[in-house]
């Protein structure tokens, strides 16, 4: 019976935690209500886990402190998408009051850690709806308090905790009806569910193995890296260095893999030091190089060898600052298409972040993307209601002034910024870019990805979708009749422009076709094509 719980043990607890949500991800995914093919629930959840595993795992000491800290930090800088961002901010409370334990942390601790994390996360919403992760993490909370009374050692105590949570969820579709009619719990919540059954298996020695990076090259670059190049004080180790090992010897072990990463961490922070056997990926700010390749020869062959002097970078960011001074507003967009990037560019964007449905940037994405703007306030336009939390959440890692549009879609953030004025101050800009919003109408059609009844429409695997921003308006099996259906469905009396963003599968013969038969339906109407180049929805429509 474990009756306390120390450092070593919650660095177990964190990671099993991350594990368990990274391995039943795709299951958490497919809970998503609407069945477009950009849930991601699951997966915003695991990598806003595997951002904070990261930070943990780059901490060498296991005070409990120093794992809180280092776990908190990862979260915050990691979180995406709104399940993301909840998931943090509960991880957040928990690890505010842990790291204050200078000795073992009791039941009654985690109780209170529990209900502090409960919360901060109904404080990070604007307006909580029940039936949700919060609903979850609330009655969790509850029921860990009575937990801490009655339970006689940690494996009991949580066992009642996900007992609970789990009988909760199963309550949510009664709280939400587009959960009943879907036929599905809710996803955040049944994500939260495995973030405790990761601490619970890990205190009773279920730890679960995944493999902590499935794609190195791709998944972690220096981006992940939070630096602060504007201030010299920031750049503590000089030389931004990265490098695979490969053709790996066979007298190499996993301990020799451990044991690097302790060496690089002696030698320099932001350590990163992930793989297995035959891949092993390496990044380290330090001041000697030198020193972290020679360690890593020990092991095997290097291949991808990146030094990167950071100084030297501050030094020429200075410069080109001093030739052109800091200006009073910059701007960031996010956007998903080689298309819809230059239709940002050309409206005077100053930085496009990749991403938007499927790939939700986090708030560390988005401070990086701050950053390297020159400017003294950046409005932010996340273009997708999944990532404006995050964006968000972004003003706790930068030290720019971010003034979050809540756009919901790529319409919405080229109407918020052609209104844009550069003689008006932050807030009279703040309240034409939301009239400006306000005042488009979007639409976009994609395809199903299973068979549900959403919004009363009956939807089969495979079925072209048009949406608005809320909900399935039409359903039909050829893309432009179904773009057409819709569109009739938004346009009103006194609009007078259409816009329509094209994107992948579909060709400009398709478009062609498309907007002969609008414009005969829509005389009076200026209409418009442009391509995009967006993933996942054939076409974007703005009505205004």
């Amino acid at each position: 019976m474990i009756k306390t719980i120390n450092g070593a043990a919650l660095r177990k607890m964190f990671l099993n935690a991350f594990s368990l949500v990274e391995e039943n991800k795709k299951n958490i995914d497919a809970l998503n209500v609407f069945p477009v093919p950009d849930g991601d629930t699951g997966t915003n959840m695991s990598l806003t886990l595997k951002s904070a595993v990261t930070e943990m795992n780059a901490c060498e000491s296991n005070t409990i402190e120093s794992i809180c800290v280092a776990f908190n930090r990862g979260a915050l800088k990691g979180a995406r998408g709104n399940s993301g961002v909840i998931t943090s901010q509960i991880i957040k409370g928990i690890c505010s009051v842990l790291m204050a334990k200078e000795e073992d942390i009791n039941l009654k601790d985690f109780a209170k850690a529990i209900q502090t994390g409960s919360d901060m996360a109904y404080k990070a919403v604007t307006v909580p709806k029940e039936g949700t992760i919060l609903t979850v993490i609330k009655a969790m909370a509850e029921k860990a308090k009575q937990a801490s009374r009655s339970a006689k050692c940690f494996e009991d105590f949580f066992n009642d905790i996900i007992a609970h949570g789990e009988a909760t969820l199963q309550m949510t579709p009664d709280m939400l009806p587009v959960l009943k009619k879907a036929g599905v719990v809710d996803a955040g919540g049944r994500g939260l569910v495995f973030i405790f059954s990761g601490f619970y298996k890990a205190l009773t020695g279920e730890m679960t193995e995944v493999e902590f990076i499935n794609n190195i090259e791709k998944d972690v670059t220096s981006e992940d890296m939070h630096v602060n190049y504007q201030s010299l004080a920031d750049i503590k180790y000089a030389y931004c260095t990265e490098f695979f090992v490969i053709n790996i010897y066979e007298k190499t072990t996993d301990a020799d893999i451990n044991a690097l990463r302790s060496r690089l961490m002696e030698i320099g922070d932001c350590v990163l030091c992930i793989g297995d056997l035959q891949l092993i990926k390496v990044h380290v700010h330090t001041n000697e190089p030198n020193r972290a390749l020679g360690y890593a020869l020990q092991l095997g062959e290097l291949n991808g060898v990146k030094i990167e002097n950071m100084l030297e970078q501050n030094r020429q960011l200075r410069k080109q600052q001093e030739k052109e001074p800091l200006k009073e507003y910059g701007m960031i967009s996010v956007a998903a298409g080689d298309g819809l990037n230059s239709v940002f560019k050309d409206i005077d964007v100053d930085y496009v972040i990749s991403g938007g449905q499927t790939m939700n940037p986090s708030a560390n994405d988005i401070a990086t993307a701050a950053d390297k703007v020159n400017a003294k306030n950046i409005f932010v336009f996340p273009n997708n209601k999944n990532i404006i939390m995050s964006a968000q959440q972004a003003n706790d890692i930068t030290d720019k002034n971010l003034i979050v549009i809540p756009t919901k879609s790529i319409p919405q953030g080229v109407s918020a910024i052609l209104s844009f004025d550069g003689t008006a101050s932050v807030q009279e800009n703040k309240e034409n870019m939301l009239d400006a919003i306000a005042n488009v109408r979007s639409g976009s059609v994609t395809y199903a990805v299973r068979t549900t009844n959403v919004d009363g429409i009956d939807v089969k695997v495979g079925d072209i979708m048009g949406l608005d921003e809320h909900t399935v308006l039409t359903t039909g099996t050829d893309i432009t009749d179904t773009t057409i259906e819709l569109i009739s469905k938004i346009v009103k009396s006194d609009s007078s422009n259409i816009t329509l963003f094209y994107g992948e599968g579909v060709t400009e013969e398709d478009t062609t076709n498309l907007l002969s038969k609008l414009e005969e339906k829509y005389p009076d109407i200026d209409i418009s094509v442009v391509f995009g180049g967006q993933p996942v929805y054939y076409y974007i429509i703005s009505v205004e």
